[in-house]
């Protein structure tokens, strides 16, 4: 399924930068009344990535590599999903014997999940790609509020290639979105501080030079 894809997708790119076999495209969706303003991809600038669209801002952390623009898809498709952001502590094509740390932001349209009324909802599908790809569920999905803001969370442990992978994943529903906060790291010190980058409220554009 499409949905499946994307999430495949978004996974694989925090993991390693890892070519994945593709399924077939999905079946044309059944004509909407009216659909959801197109997501603002937002911008990263003095190290902070911005998105007044939803309202969100990720400070990056220091010395990691931003891959954004190779992971978004075509503009045509981006009203039903995109990646907004896409960084790694080292370069995903760069050869290593540890983890590569990642944080990858993305965004779907909340009718590619027939059904679907809360955040929460949303982990059923990232369980079966998280699974199939090494990673289990080592809890229920649970209420992380950041900033106030009502956000689903999930956690994962397992191998990848080898490696042992912590992923952190956070969902928001939001203006007929689903917005995946996906975080990839070696341990739960590492977690908490790549989490604690992200905040909610009013976007401030950077200083103008």
């Amino acid at each position: 399924m499409g949905k499946m894809k994307f999430l495949a997708c978004s996974f694989l790119c925090c993991i390693a930068w890892i070519a994945v076999a593709q399924p077939a495209p999905p079946p044309a969706p059944a004509p909407k009344a009216a659909s959801p303003a197109s997501p603002d991809p937002g911008s990263v600038a003095e190290g902070v990535y911005r998105n007044p669209f939803f309202g969100f801002s990720y400070k990056l952390p220091f010395g990691w590599v931003d891959r954004s623009d190779d992971l978004r898809q075509d503009p045509a498709a981006s009203s039903k999903s995109m990646v907004l952001l896409s960084v790694f502590e080292h370069p995903p094509e760069a050869t290593t014997d540890r983890l590569n740390s990642a944080v990858v932001i993305a965004v779907e349209s909340a009718s590619s999940y027939p059904g679907l009324k809360a955040a929460a909802q949303y982990f059923g599908p990232l369980s079966e790609v998280t699974t199939a790809k090494g990673l289990k569920a080592i809890n229920e999905p649970y209420e992380f509020p950041v900033d106030a803001k009502p956000i689903a969370r999930q956690d994962f442990a397992g191998q990848v290639h080898g490696l042992a992978t912590q992923q952190s994943t956070l969902a928001l529903l939001e203006k007929g979105y689903i917005i995946s906060f996906t975080f990839i790291a070696n341990n739960n010190d590492e977690m908490v501080e790549l989490i604690e980058g992200l905040t909610f409220g009013r976007v401030k554009s950077p200083p103008q030079k």
